[in-house]
């Protein structure tokens, strides 16, 4: 009972504080930046300004809302095909193998041969995975996590490569960026939940008789629409400003290497995404049985979908955290802005490994453990239009798309090596990942 009373006051009051956020952060308009209406740009750049925005963000958001509806039920519905933990793991292992193969070749292909099309293969991909689930048989659903991993790695880096090329082309100011990314992450907290109730109840009751698997259906047609909204509303681009379908892919590689070996600035970048998403997924897989204790002990006494939909709240909080930053100080470079995130992410983590260690139960150092959750994932909400923002600053257009996978490699190691770890020694070394991700 104190643990479901915590529950609500801390979501209630974080609710709040997210509400206060967006209201304040974006009192003067919420699309437009203040750029805009300082440099007096005219009405109709303000429409096309609020077109593109729109056109990006609902293509994008439907992507990682077909995402999230499948997620919370990936690990349930293989439970409930009678695959064993270690089993599971593999299934893991070879979507995060599969996207640290197919990553930086995918990532070629967009710049080439055009980040709408890879969009669009996005979600095809991304529907075969969801598809191939209602099969029961091992090798199937490895051979489906294989276009997961593929799909994951273009949802990654195609939308924002897109934007990010549309954006300069259309001569909006680079400020803007950085409230795009903002808004997307805004956004994704918003879908994230929604998604997560949806699925739940069609998990449960709505599902007609699906059980597990009616989330990846729903999740399947969620993608059909996005595809046809993405092929009729998004122009195409390349990296290079236009098409070179008959070029070397190799070439393309090549070109990224030496762009990601000659700018120490990108190298630091790959560094930054590769340890800090490290931590984040880490944390992913981490916090449930950390919250639950090592037999479940907690299950009866706290929600996971309040504590998820409170996570949610914390992103968004970070995103506007971010927004506010980026507004009220406009001479503080983002790079000391990074570094002052990481800083608090460690220290978050850092608190939940010492509640961790220092308990006899789960009920012990539970204010401790969900705070520190907390105000990770906060950072996580100030990461992620960051890190949008420092990509756009500092990668090469003629092979963003490619960069931004090869940057995902670092992460697909780590995630492959956490996984296999906890294949082999079980759920008990969860403290083991905490110190890691801090």
């Amino acid at each position: 009972k104190k643990v479901w009373m915590l529950l609500a006051v801390l979501f209630g009051a974080l609710v709040a504080l997210c509400l206060f956020l967006v209201c304040y952060v974006n009192s003067d308009t919420l699309v437009l930046l203040r750029a805009f209406v300082q440099r007096d740009v005219h009405d109709e750049q303000h429409d096309k300004f609020v077109a593109f925005q729109c056109r990006y963000l609902l293509a994008y958001l439907l992507a990682v809302a077909a995402d999230w509806m499948q997620g919370p039920y990936v690990y349930a519905l293989y439970g409930s095909y009678g695959f064993s933990h270690a089993e599971i793991a593999i299934f893991f292992i070879a979507g995060f193998g599969s996207s640290l193969v197919m990553g930086p070749i995918v990532g070629s292909i967009a710049d080439k041969y055009g980040r709408k099309k890879s969009a669009v293969a996005y979600c095809v991909l991304y529907s075969i995975n969801c598809l191939l689930k209602y099969s029961t048989n091992f090798k199937v659903l490895v051979f489906g996590r294989l276009f997961s991993g593929t799909a994951t790695s273009l949802l990654f880096s195609v939308f924002e490569s897109w934007m990010v090329f549309e954006h300069r082309k259309n001569g909006f100011p680079e400020e803007a960026l950085s409230h795009t990314f903002a808004l997307a992450t805004l956004g994704n907290g918003f879908v994230a939940i929604i998604a997560g109730v949806a699925a739940s109840l069609l998990a449960d009751s709505w599902g007609l008789g699906l059980g597990y698997y009616a989330p990846f259906a729903c999740a399947t047609a969620i993608l059909a629409v996005d595809a046809v909204i993405i092929a009729t509303t998004w122009t195409e681009n390349y990296g290079s400003g236009v098409s070179t379908g008959g070029v070397n892919l190799v070439g393309t590689l090549q070109a990224a290497v030496v762009d990601f070996v000659s700018d120490r600035r990108v190298a630091l970048l790959a560094v930054l995404q590769s340890l800090f998403e490290s931590c984040m997924y880490t944390f992913v897989f981490m916090w449930t049985p950390a919250l639950l204790g090592s037999n479940n002990e907690c299950s009866g006494s706290i929600s996971l979908g309040v504590v998820f939909a409170a996570y949610m709240v914390c992103i968004m909080i970070g995103s506007q955290i971010f927004s506010y930053v980026r507004e009220a100080f406009k001479d503080l470079h983002v790079e000391k802005v990074a570094v002052f995130n990481v800083m608090v992410a460690s220290a978050a983590m850092a608190g939940a490994t010492i509640a961790l260690n220092y308990r006899e139960s789960c009920s012990q150092n539970q204010l401790l453990l969900l705070c520190s959750f907390m105000l990770f994932e906060m950072c996580c909400g100030v990461y992620f239009p960051l890190m949008g923002t420092l990509k756009a600053k500092y990668l090469p257009e003629k092979t963003r798309a490619t960069l931004m996978n090869i940057f995902r490699c670092g992460l697909n190691v780590d995630l492959v090596i956490i996984l296999t770890q906890s294949r082999l020694r079980g759920v008990r070394h969860r403290s083991m990942f905490v110190r890691w991700g801090s």
